[in-house]
Order: structure tokens, then sequence, then C-alpha cells
């Protein structure tokens, strides 16, 4: 620059003051274009189809799975290692019924974690052992001896000479326990699981339909494929991925009164039989999984893992991203969009003299993920007022200076910082908004499209990489 037009530049900002230097760098920083909508007529490609089966039962497997290495007792690695030990015996009893041995053997994975003496409920009324058999479950329908008085004295005894330090008093205990309390023996609780989804197939017709029955009940289920209302029995995807608050409205309801994550039982199962397979092929790659998925509170790391992900670093790297399109401006158009940008957003850039606008954006992935997820909010009953965004993008200097001052975020490794991440404020219009946004996250989680973390003001949100796929149905604004 000539030194003349320095001399301009300089008595310019003295003039105007520094909000017109921060002025003139956004305008450089980022790029002035018109917003991208999702039309309400464009495909989705994420609506279920039967042809697509596979792909939507792995998808939802990858997504839910997060809950079985945040909960598992000693960590996944081990508890696959305990559920290991009983694959003789689970391909034993899976060969006499003619079953899967790899999902008998992810029911007790995902049960027991591998411990045939896990207890749900002290009283043993509940779910016991292996398999985690009812007590009703096991006298009544599958005809196990499961004298629940006699089980609780032993189970308190064995406590008891445990807490003592005698351990050789307490094996012949146990093995007392398990004559009178068939739920405690590993073999015969496994022999239970498969007479009851041999009973639950013969019942729904389908082996899927039986798994998810495990957890649901062959009552319940049956009840919300009859408000599915067709006459031949769906497929367990087909049920759960075509209800919803706008569509078989009253099996959506029906499952969503559950409230006990009985919805989602057959997605976890699926999880857990690719945890050992995964454990038996290269348990090193589970070790690392693992890792990922208890690096934070949800399965966003496993999205976009550190070590492997680019990160905006300072102010330049954000500039240099949008002028390259790695990141797309968030636009203030909530009619068009469906989503507020909140006034705050960007709110310490000024402490780094940078404008706010280079802290309002995504990776273009992100920002059409986020459209999806207003437009499936406003499908399911939310309305038409917007969500409100209160953070996109931020680089490792903005991102820094905000750990100082919030609790919430972290001083490691964000997931704001790689522009695939964003916030939404708990702040509703009203329950229909709040209940069909959480059907929207809930539903984006199954599909593996998002990670997603509620916080006391915002829900967390991660976008994966799959969600590109939806940068194909936005178009500009007027087109």
């Amino acid at each position: 620059m000539p030194r003349t037009g320095l001399v301009a530049l300089v008595a310019v900002v003295v003039a105007l003051g520094a909000g017109a230097f921060l002025a003139l760098r956004d305008a450089g920083g980022v790029p002035d274009v018109p917003p991208l909508v999702l039309p309400a007529e464009a495909a989705d490609p994420f609506a279920y189809s039967e042809k697509r089966r596979q792909d939507f039962e792995r998808r939802a497997a990858q997504g839910l799975a997060h809950v079985l290495y945040e909960k598992s007792p000693g960590g996944i690695v081990a508890s696959a290692r305990r559920t290991a030990r009983w694959r003789p015996l689970v391909e034993g009893v899976a060969s006499e019924a003619r079953l899967d041995a790899d999902l008998i053997e992810a029911i007790v994975l995902l049960e027991s974690a591998g411990r045939p003496d896990a207890v749900a409920d002290p009283e043993l009324e509940g779910a016991v052992g292996l398999t985690q058999i009812l007590a009703g479950t096991g006298q009544g329908l599958l005809g196990m001896r499961v004298d629940v008085a006699a089980s609780r004295r032993l189970t308190r005894r064995i406590q008891r000479v445990r807490g003592r330090g005698e351990p050789g008093r307490a094996k012949r205990l146990e093995r007392l326990r398990r004559r009178v309390d068939h739920r405690f023996d590993p073999r015969l609780a496994l022999e239970g699981t498969a007479r009851y989804l041999d009973f639950a197939q013969g019942e729904l017709g389908r082996d899927d339909l039986a798994l998810v029955s495990y957890h649901m009940g062959v009552g319940n289920l049956t009840s919300v494929i009859e408000d599915f209302g067709e006459a031949d029995r769906p497929s367990y995807a087909r049920l759960y991925f075509e209800s919803s608050p706008s569509s078989h409205r009253a099996a959506w309801r029906r499952l969503a009164e559950l409230g006990d994550d009985s919805s989602t039982y057959l997605w976890r199962v699926l999880a857990a039989r690719d945890i050992m397979r995964r454990y038996r092929e290269d348990r090193g790659a589970l070790a690392r999984r693992d890792e990922l998925q208890t690096a934070k509170n949800s399965a966003e790391e496993v999205l976009h893992p550190g070590d492997e992900t680019e990160r905006y670093a300072s102010p330049d790297d954000l500039e240099d991203a949008y002028g390259d399109d790695e990141l797309r401006p968030f636009p203030q158009a909530p009619g068009r969009t469906g989503l507020r940008r909140d006034r705050a957003m960007g709110e310490l850039a000024g402490r780094l003299d940078v404008g706010r606008d280079l802290y309002r954006g995504l990776r273009p992935e992100a920002y059409a993920l986020a459209l999806y997820m207003a437009r499936l909010t406003r499908e399911a009953g939310g309305g038409d007022a917007p969500l409100t965004v209160t953070s996109t993008v931020r680089d490792e200097a903005y991102q820094a200076l905000l750990a100082k001052g919030n609790p919430e975020a972290t001083g490691g490794y964000s997931l704001h910082t790689t522009g695939f991440a964003f916030d939404v404020l708990r702040r509703y219009s009203g329950d229909r908004q709040a209940v069909a946004f959480q059907f929207a996250l809930d539903r984006l989680e199954a599909l593996n499209l998002i990670a997603w973390v509620r916080e006391p003001a915002a829900i967390h949100v991660t976008a994966a990489g799959d969600a590109r796929v939806l940068l194909g149905q936005l178009e500009e604004e007027g087109q």
C-alpha cells in the first residue's frame, strides 16, 4: 500500500474509532453471500426405505452406542472381556435353540456386562443375572425356579461373608443360590433367554421384533404395532423410523410414553454385537473407540477425532476458511431457515480485535444439518417459531477466552473450533416446540448424523460429516 494510502487509513480509524476498523476487517474476512435455505419441497435423503433397512440399522447402532461405552463397568474392553468368557456356553445354547450366537452374546454384554451376579433390584424381584431376567418372567413364562425369598436371604449372607474376607464360603453360598434362583446360573439364564426369544418370535413373527420385545415386552410391542396400523408386521426399523409426531403418531406416542429406552433397545443390541466383533478382531481399535466415546459426554469425538480433524487456531485461520468456502456464514434469516442467530453470538470477538461475524458460521455440512434439524422440528409439530442458535464456530484463541469464564466451555479440544458444532438455546416457544425439538434430536442421533449434550442453557450439537449429503438439497434464497 502506498504511504499516502496508509496515512489515509490511519486517519479513518482515528476519526471513526476502532469499531469502523473491525467492520472493515469483517468485510474482508466474511463473504457477503445469499442465505442458503432448505426448501419445504426438497426430497428427504434420510426418509426410511425398506430397501435401505440394513443401512438404517447400522446407523442406529452407531448413533446409539455411546451409552454402552459410558456405562460399562470398568470400561468397555473389560466388559467385553468378561462377556467373551461365556462365548462357548453362548454358542452351545444358541445352537440348540437355532438362534444367532452373536445376538445372544450382545444381550449378555448389554444387560450385565458379562457379570452373572448382576442385580438391578436389591429385592431381586427385578432383573437379575447374566441376561437380566425378571422374577415374574422367569417363574411364569420361562419355567425357571426362582425362589425370591430364599435368593434374597442367600444374597445377604454372601455379602456378609465376602465382607469378612471368606471367599470360599461365599462360593459355596453362590452355588446354593444358583439352585434356588436359576437366574444366577449362567447356563440356565441363557437357556431362559433363548426360550423367551423363541416364544416372542412365535408371537410376533419376526426375529428383530422378538429382540425388541426382550426389553419392551410382547404386549407393549404388539400395541405399538397395532397403533402403527399396517396389516403385515413391519420390520422394527420401519416401525421406528416411520413413526413420528406427524406420521403414525399413535405408534410414536406409545413408544415415547414407555420412557425406559425400550424403543432403542434393538439398536443397542446391535451396537453391543459390533463391540464384541471388534473385541475379537481388533482390541486395539476397540480401546481407541473407547477413548473417543468417553472423552466427552457424547460421541462427538467419534464423529471428529481430535487428531484427525482440522481446527481453527486464530482469527486469521477463520478468515482463510471463509475465503476458501470451508465455512459458511450463518445468516440472520429466521423466517426462511427456522433458525434465529442470537445477538450475543461472537460476543468475545472484540477482545481479539476482530468482528463478531467471524464467529457466525459453520462448515457447510453442519449448516445444512442445522437447517434439516429445524425442518424436522417444524414437521414434528413444533410450529413456525425459530430455534435460537447461540454459538457456532470459534477459533482456539476465542475458546481459551471463553473457557476462563464459562464452566461449560472446555479448555481442551472443542468441536466448536472445527466448525462442526453449534449450540441451541433451551428456550422454546412452548411445550410443542420443546417436544418436537427433542424428537428431532433423537431422530438425528439414531441416524448417526449428530452427537448432542444437554447443557444448562443450551443443547450442544455436533454434526457428522455424513450430513454433507444434505448439501444437494439446499438452494440460495430466491432461486
